[in-house]
């Protein structure tokens, strides 16, 4: 049950570099955290360390016990995660069910929505490292919002709890909007990692270190200059095969 009026009880499903994380941002904005799974001892000791005294329960224990269920599992992960729990009997009516995979919006939480649960999308555009910096960074962050038009108030207010800003993002359009993040993360990572191999290679010491006021001036000199008008989608490379990373 909610701890206290407004307040909800919050369970989260997987504990990679995502899931603990928002869990202690709810947490800080009032919620109380039911209970959280993990597998392995990495995942393990993360959510000991973001989120003492929370339980480490099985799936179903988390899910059973919870009125908002935060699914933060890998995307290619989620469809069977959301049918099993349906199988099982798992979801319960009224129930929030908030996934945080980019490339999908609430229709695959359709087995949850049958059941009568409502369905949520909310993915955090950053980059996470599954520490408290990621906390910090979360006030800096914009995440897509996905959901039935009356339920998009509820993801709204969600988000600003975590400290985030809200933008919505159509069912439709999740595919593309999943496809613009994975360009920037995964391009941007290729580009430092190279540049940061030759410079190795050149015998420089911490090369990140030398790298990092440039990749962030160049940055953020591309953000200024990114308006809709003075970007052509023909030009811009193909992205294929790119995965979210939770």
């Amino acid at each position: 049950m909610a701890a206290r009026s407004g307040r909800l009880g919050v369970g989260i499903v997987g504990a990679g570099h995502v899931g603990p994380v928002l869990g202690a941002a709810l947490a800080g904005a009032g919620h109380a955290l039911t209970g959280i799974s993990a597998i392995s001892e990495r995942s393990r000791e993360r959510a000991e360390t973001l989120l003492p005294g929370v339980p480490i329960l099985p799936v179903p224990q988390v899910v059973e016990r919870s009125e908002l269920v935060l699914l933060a599992v890998p995307a290619d992960e989620l469809p069977g995660l959301v049918d099993g729990l349906a199988a099982t009997g798992g979801w319960q009516a009224g129930q929030l069910i908030v996934h945080t995979a980019a490339r999908y919006g609430t229709a695959v939480l359709a087995p949850a929505t049958a059941a009568g649960a409502i369905p949520l999308a909310i993915h955090p555009a950053m980059s996470f490292t599954g520490t408290s910096l990621d906390l910090t960074r979360l006030a800096e962050s914009w995440f897509a919002v996905t959901a039935p038009t009356p339920v998009q108030p509820i993801g709204q207010a969600l988000v600003v709890e975590m400290g985030g800003e809200p933008i919505l993002i159509a069912e439709a359009d999740r595919p593309a909007y999943a496809e613009a993040i994975a360009t920037v993360s995964t391009f941007s990572r290729s580009v430092i990692e190279q540049a940061a191999r030759i410079l190795a290679g050149l015998g420089v010491e911490a090369p990140g270190r030398v790298l990092g006021s440039l990749a962030r001036s160049t940055d953020e000199d591309a953000l200024s200059r990114a308006q809709p008008d003075s970007i052509d989608p023909a030009v811009l490379p193909p992205v294929d095969d790119l995965q979210e990373d939770l």
